[in-house]
């Protein structure tokens, strides 16, 4: 009795930040690659960029119908270090996950995450780091570069100050 394989999607370990490279090739191939992706703020030197970065760095997902595509030939592929297995057979992704990632992109194809908000207006937060450390203060927001607004008492008036979401912490 032959088994019938239809495309299942499979996940490859690439090289250290070879997930393009890997792609690449692995399509020249004749696999279908999916290589999720999403916005990322990346300081440097003072500065802060907006960049296009893999989701799960290190992976790619492959589509491999094993009745008909030589699989093993993606273990030899230009970018990827192994592909992850079960045994000696590739481990399968569960059903759903890459159409669920899929229906998160925007027009661009890149992931977008929903935005919430660690604390509500009015709560109390406790700076945990930096000159105001260990101050509290009532949170405000977060302006458009992600930075938490609070309000800080100082020298008996209400100052805004503007910190990394990082800094603040429940009081």
């Amino acid at each position: 009795m032959n088994t019938i394989y239809r495309p299942r999607w499979y996940v490859a370990q690439t090289h250290p930040h070879a997930e393009a490279k890997a792609s690449l090739h692995l399509a020249r191939q004749g696999f279908e690659i999916y290589l999720p992706r999403y916005l990322k703020k990346r300081r440097h030197a003072r500065r802060v960029e907006t960049v296009a970065a893999p989701l799960y760095p290190g992976y790619v997902f492959v589509a491999i119908d094993r009745g008909v595509q030589r699989w093993r030939s993606i273990l030899s592929t230009i970018g990827v270090s192994r592909l992850v297995c079960c045994g000696d057979d590739p481990a399968a992704v569960p059903e759903g996950i890459i159409e669920q990632l899929k229906r998160q992109q925007d027009e661009n194809g890149l992931i977008r995450f929903e935005r919430r908000a660690r604390f509500n207006p009015g709560d109390t937060v406790r700076v945990v780091e930096g000159v105001f450390s260990d101050c509290l203060g009532l949170y405000e927001g977060m302006d458009d570069r992600e930075r938490v607004a609070i309000l800080l008492d100082l020298l008996g008036r209400k100052v805004r100050v503007f910190l990394a979401s990082e800094l603040v912490d429940a009081a």
